[in-house]
């Protein structure tokens, strides 16, 4: 039941930083992609593997931008960030 409630308040937390201004998100939003795999651990381990991958599916949506200019920093390209 907790992985429940932590998968929804980390939601809103996402939600909430996404309504934020971009200078503003970074912070917010490397902790949330940093809690992501560690909930999606907890979702694997509690409700199944089925679950951890619509999780994982979830994550990779919402969090595509930050994924491409991490993936694009470990490649050694210099990726744009917005203003």
């Amino acid at each position: 039941m907790i992985v429940l409630w932590l998968s929804i308040l980390w939601v809103f937390a996402s939600v909430a930083v996404a309504c934020l201004p971009m200078r503003y998100q970074y912070i917010p939003g490397v902790a949330l992609l940093i809690a992501a795999p560690v909930l999606i651990v907890a979702i694997g381990l509690h409700v199944g593997w089925i679950a951890a991958a619509l999780a994982l599916a979830a994550v990779v949506s919402m969090y595509r931008n930050p994924l491409r200019y991490f993936i694009g920093k470990l490649k050694g390209e210099d990726p744009k960030v917005p203003q």
